[in-house]
């Protein structure tokens, strides 16, 4: 019995190829992952070589939830985004509305990265990742 949390190849593939055009499309944009709402990695497009993506996963995805909770409390409503602002860089948080499969995005990315730019695609690509996939007849 296949778990239905589980998201399958076909979308696995999409989302990689989808990440992977975001990572060619925008400028400053070191690393791109798509992680589970429960923190585990599903698709990597990256410019550099990252070793501790699944630790980045849980986080990203702990964060998000945080993040979401004291957004609740505070009563401010709709909040998909977040960006931490460091010292040699930015991340980028979104979560992905998927009807079956609730995921959330993270960016990493350079400090001088447009914001504009980045926040338009990646709100595109949130929007892309979040439609079923409608499989095609032949």
């Amino acid at each position: 019995m296949i778990n239905s949390r589980e998201v399958g190849q076909e979308f696995k593939a999409f989302s990689s190829q989808e990440l992977h055009d975001f990572l060619n499309e925008v400028s400053g944009v070191n690393l791109v992952m798509l992680c589970s709402s429960d923190g585990f990695e599903l698709s990597l497009a990256s410019k550099k070589n990252i070793e501790n993506t699944g630790k980045i996963a849980a986080v990203s995805s702990s964060i998000l939830a945080m993040v979401s909770a004291f957004i609740s409390e505070i009563q401010l409503f709709g909040c998909q985004t977040i960006t931490l602002d460091a010292e040699n860089g930015k991340v980028f948080l979104t979560a992905v509305d998927h009807p079956h499969h609730p995921m959330v995005i993270v960016a990493v990315t350079n400090k001088d990265i447009l914001m504009g730019q980045m926040l338009y695609y990646f709100k595109k690509l949130s929007e892309s990742l979040a439609k079923p996939q409608i499989k095609k007849v032949s």
